[in-house]
């Protein structure tokens, strides 16, 4: 179950074993999921079972995103990343709307599309018609693949027929739409695209080459709204006059990526620095889901912006993301990845709808706090606070110096630079 708060007042101010201890005993976890986090390398041998030539393991932080109320529940969300800001952002900008009730999902059914490629036919239009009459067929061999998917409310729905033009001329596209309950889908959609493919050479007359899942789940959305108030938008939590200047701010912002293919790029890598983070926290396909998010913003477009942005009647910030988010419980790294585990645990979630919604108001905010960044202080502000600490490591500073060189280079006022804490180290020294 979601916790019952999300509020963690003062969380950063712990030691990570404190953090640690705090988690476990909110979300009630066990002995074993906190050592997961405690103990973060995989043992040799299941890492030797999930990949090829395995040589050795490689480490991540795990960061813990706080504030979040999705559907009238708290959620505490793993974030596997190596960037500073991204888990501040996406915290900072959940607390902001929760005087509006946070955030509000309306996700599709989890329904991926399994692709068969058809060439050779003598009449494409024939076989697409022959194809289409013989749907309840082809339904009925997919669905006999997986009863226990079907058991549960899943399997194939709907069968669907394409012609497209290609350089080596026409194709016949078959779509089979499955519904994968809590499993990603993939070894299901496979395997049924794979079983059906003999009666689809009969039924075409033609050679079938490929059959494949499509990580371009159109028919697998994830759709999560917001609404933020001008007094909860301004610098102080209480001057509407600014907050409404930043909300301009932010949707003027917004009309730029929605506008330009150059800016949509940057501002969606922004979106998803806390999707995928959460995709891997949670041993979900991130690549899949990264694919996914960037082709649905092209889909029957230019490339553009995968949120939207606008203000309601009362003057408030109104955001929206609408995004493929093929995600799953069932098979894959999070049956064996205990890390993975114990992050969904503390996410206290029971269904891939949940994990999806969790991921998409993480990127909505996380979207958020790079635009008003950007409409205020400019990114680098922020981002160079919270990134200083790395900073002094890098430049020398021992694990005892670095808390001094990093409050010295605060003192100090100046920009954040490595010019600049290279100096407070020298400082810090006596040199």
């Amino acid at each position: 179950m979601p916790v019952d708060n999300s509020r963690l007042k003062g969380f950063y101010k712990l030691s990570v074993p404190e953090r640690r201890a705090m988690l476990a005993e909110i979300a009630e976890l066990s002995d074993e999921q906190v050592a997961a986090w405690e103990n973060a390398e995989l043992d040799e041998g299941t890492a030797d079972r999930m990949i090829e030539n395995v040589i050795g393991r490689y480490s991540l932080p795990i960061g813990v995103a706080t504030n979040f109320i999705i559907d009238d529940e708290h959620y505490l969300i793993p974030f596997v990343v190596e960037e500073a800001s991204v888990v501040a952002a996406a915290s900072n900008m959940a607390k902001r709307c929760q005087a509006k009730g946070g955030f509000t999902s309306n996700n599709t059914d989890p329904v991926m599309i399994g692709q068969i490629q058809i060439v050779g036919c003598e009449n494409p239009s024939d076989s697409r018609d022959a194809i289409l009459a013989a749907k309840d067929e082809l339904i009925q061999s997919c669905n006999d693949v997986d009863p226990i998917l079907v058991k549960f409310g899943g399997g194939c729905k709907d069968v669907e027929v394409r012609i497209i033009e290609t350089m080596s001329g026409q194709m016949v596209i078959v779509h089979i739409l499955v519904d994968c309950r809590d499993a990603m889908g993939a070894n299901a959609v496979n395997t049924m695209a794979e079983t059906i493919a003999p009666q689809i050479e009969s039924i075409s007359g033609g050679t079938v080459i490929l059959r494949i899942i499509s990580n371009l789940a159109v028919h697998r959305l994830a759709r999560v709204s917001a609404t933020f108030t001008p007094e909860e938008m301004a610098d102080t939590g209480t001057d509407a006059t600014r907050g409404t200047e930043v909300i301009n701010g932010v949707i003027q912002a917004y009309h730029f990526a929605a506008a330009d293919p150059f800016r949509a790029t940057t501002h969606n890598k922004g979106i998803m620095n806390a999707i995928s983070p959460i995709a891997i926290a949670c041993g979900q396909d991130w690549r899949a889901i990264e694919s996914g998010a960037h082709s649905y913003c092209a889909y029957g477009r230019e490339y553009g912006s995968m949120t939207h942005w606008e203000k309601d009647d009362d003057g408030n910030l109104v955001g929206s993301i609408e995004i493929p988010m093929a995600v799953g419980l069932v098979g894959g790294a999070i049956r064996i990845h205990p890390g993975a585990q114990a992050n969904v645990a503390l996410l206290g979630i029971n269904s891939a709808d949940q994990l999806a919604k969790c991921m998409a108001a993480a990127g909505l905010a996380q979207n958020l706090g790079a635009l008003r960044a950007l409409a205020t202080v400019g990114i680098q502000a922020g981002h160079m606070k919270l990134h200083l600490r790395n900073m002094c490591a890098s430049a020398g500073a021992e694990e005892s110096e670095i808390e001094a060189v990093a409050n010295k280079v605060r003192e100090s006022g100046e920009r954040i630079t490595m010019a600049a804490v290279e100096a407070a180290l020298n400082s810090v020294r006596g040199n």
